[in-house]
């Protein structure tokens, strides 16, 4: 079965920012869209999107992240993977499971010196909540201009 790859940009992002630009170019199966509105909103349009998927890897950043989460927490059963970037997982729009982790692999990028979703708050949720998890603090910003570039994509994406 082929891994259907998705990313969800996040709250002031689009589908057409640096990350969306970058996995268009070298994963052009990937399924990206544009997402606006509140969360409920998001959410509808995610769900609708991939309503019949399975195998999924998802690709989250800030709020992305946070999105992602909540899908997974509904249909565990359907994604592969998660991959998240700075995810804002201290909004009040996250509804974790209660006395549950996810089991899944989800893998963390966070910058340390993250001024806008607090770095060591999430991990603290991550921690809680994901029974699968490699964190990684990087010496970088929210969105991770440094190291996105750097990430092995192709090892997360295709070849695990």
């Amino acid at each position: 079965m082929v891994n259907q790859l998705v990313f969800i940009h996040g709250l002031e992002s689009t589908a057409q920012g640096t990350k969306g630009q970058f996995f268009r170019q070298f994963f052009p199966q990937m399924i990206i869209e544009d997402y606006i509105g509140d969360f409920v909103t998001r959410m509808r349009k995610l769900k609708g999107l991939l309503s019949g998927s399975a195998d999924l890897i998802l690709v989250g950043s800030s709020f992305g992240g946070l999105m992602a989460t909540q899908y997974a927490i509904e249909n565990e059963d359907r994604v592969k993977k998660m991959i998240l970037l700075a995810p804002a997982l201290n909004l009040p729009e996250f509804r974790p499971p209660e006395n549950t982790k996810l089991h899944l692999p989800v893998i963390i990028y966070h910058g340390t010196n993250d001024n806008i979703v607090d770095p060591y708050a999430v991990k603290t949720i991550a921690l809680k909540y994901f029974s699968n998890l490699e964190h990684n603090f990087v010496d970088d910003d929210h969105s991770l201009h440094k190291t996105f570039p750097l990430i092995n994509w192709k090892k997360l994406l295709i070849e695990d």
